[in-house]
């Protein structure tokens, strides 16, 4: 899977995906990521990608042409139609199921805005998708582009070593995962609980579910809501207080 990252800030995002899960990734050639400097495509003599907005108001604005042409010189090496995300607290908020979504794809475009957005001229012209990751305001869209990288190319066949660890994890089947501990044994009085030192596998995955819904209903219980649960698993919520899904 290739992502191409429209920016202004190319050494930001590189250095923050070029570690860990995601760098190794990268280097094994199970993904390709580029962060795209926008200002490359500037045609003012000073580099600058930015301008007053009419009607006039507080900041700057991206303009259209820089980033149209950043975007054009994707297009063209890919050679078709890319899917292109502008990362923006006025989009739907990004979840576990769009990360699925997203890593189906072959190519990716990122768009990152920064100064007070940008021309609503370019974003007509090529974003397919508006996504935010969260109710709140930064100072750029660099940070939910790692973000969202990091989320989607874990989907990505063969990125994550172990593909267990993707279908246990928080968000699969719209639950929180259960708690996890390692050694030693005993640490400042507290204990591990004792069904994760029995062997019996079948009891640990018992305890794991149990402990997924009730961590679940505790801490994001509309997340129950579109959760897919057997009979026994409402029974079992329904004594914890669950009083079944909101309308």
């Amino acid at each position: 899977m290739r992502f191409y990252i429209l920016t202004l800030f190319p050494e930001m995002v590189m250095q923050g995906l070029s570690t860990s899960i995601i760098g190794r990734a990268v280097d094994k050639g199970l993904l390709s990521i580029e962060a795209i400097n926008i200002r490359d495509f500037t045609t003012d003599k000073h580099g600058k990608v930015d301008d007053y907005p009419y009607g006039g108001g507080a900041g700057m604005v991206m303009q259209a042409q820089p980033i149209y042409d950043a975007w054009c010189s994707v297009i063209r090496r890919v050679g078709k139609g890319v899917r292109t995300i502008y990362l923006t607290p006025q989009g739907r908020r990004f979840c576990q199921a769009d990360a699925k979504s997203f890593a189906t794809e072959e190519d990716l475009i990122l768009l990152c805005g920064h100064y007070e957005g940008v021309d609503e001229r370019v974003l007509d012209e090529i974003v397919t998708d508006y996504v935010s990751i969260g109710d709140f305001v930064l100072t750029g869209g660099e940070l939910p582009a790692m973000v969202m990288v990091d989320a989607i190319a874990r989907m990505v066949p063969g990125v994550l070593s172990n593909q267990e660890s993707k279908e246990t994890e928080s968000f699969e089947n719209h639950l929180l995962e259960y708690p996890q501990y390692s050694r030693p044994e005993e640490w400042k009085g507290r204990k591990v609980p004792p069904i994760l030192l029995s062997g019996d596998h079948a009891k640990v995955d018992a305890w794991r579910a149990e402990q997924s819904l009730l961590r679940t209903l505790v801490n994001r219980p509309d997340l129950l809501d579109a959760a897919v649960l057997s009979p026994k698993e409402i029974d079992f919520l329904q004594e914890h207080g669950w009083n079944g899904p909101t309308d």
